[in-house]
C-alpha cells in the first residue's frame, strides 16, 4: 500500500502533466524531502524543474535573495519568508508552481520558536499563499508531517484551480 506521501506525490505529478505545468521547490526545515517525495514518481521529471535546499540564512540570501535585513525584520521562521522563497524559486526556475517550507525541527525551540512551528508557502499563477503548522513529536515526526502537509495543501490548490493548458 502507498504512503499518504507517495499517494499525494503521485496525484501532483499526474495532474501537473496533464495541465503541461511545472514544480520547484525551496526547502528548509525539510531538507529536500518534498523535491524526493515528487521526484520518487515516475515521469516526474515533466514537470519537477528542481529546487533548492536552503538550510542556512546564507544559502537563503545567496541562492533565493532573501536578505538578511528580512529574516531579521521577521524572523525565518515566518509566512513571509516562505512565502518569499516559494517566490524566488519559482522566478529562478520559471515554474508554475513552487512550494517552500522553513520551520524548527527540535528537539528544543531556536530563538523563542517552539520545535514543530513550520511554514510552508505555495505560490503559483494568481497565488502566494503561506500556511503555517504545529506539528507535536520528535524531529522525523515534525519533518516528515510538514512534507504531507505541504504536498497536501498543494494538491487542495491544485485541485481547486482550472489553469489548464492543454499540451
Amino acid at each position: 500500500m502507498n504512503s499518504p506521501i507517495q499517494k499525494l506525490s503521485e496525484t501532483i505529478v499526474k495532474t501537473l502533466t496533464l495541465r503541461g505545468e511545472t514544480i520547484s521547490t525551496a526547502e528548509s526545515i525539510t531538507g529536500g524531502l518534498i523535491g524526493g517525495a515528487i521526484t520518487g514518481v515516475p515521469g516526474s521529471s515533466e514537470v519537477f524543474l528542481g529546487g533548492v535546499i536552503s538550510y542556512s540564512n546564507q544559502m537563503k540570501k545567496d541562492e533565493l535573495g532573501i536578505t538578511a535585513a528580512d529574516i531579521k525584520k521577521v524572523g525565518v521562521v515566518s509566512e513571509a519568508i516562505a512565502v518569499a522563497m516559494a517566490l524566488a524559486i519559482q522566478k529562478r526556475t520559471k515554474s508554475t508552481w513552487a512550494i517552500s517550507s522553513t520551520g524548527v525541527a527540535g528537539p528544543g525551540p531556536v530563538d523563542g520558536i517552539p520545535a514543530g512551528t513550520v511554514w510552508i508557502a505555495i505560490a503559483g499563477p494568481k497565488i502566494a499563499q503561506g500556511i503555517e503548522l504545529s506539528i507535536a513529536g520528535k524531529r522525523e515526526i515534525v519533518r516528515f508531517g510538514a512534507v504531507e502537509s505541504a504536498l497536501g495543501a498543494f494538491e487542495r490548490i491544485l485541485s481547486s484551480t482550472n489553469l489548464a493548458k492543454k499540451k
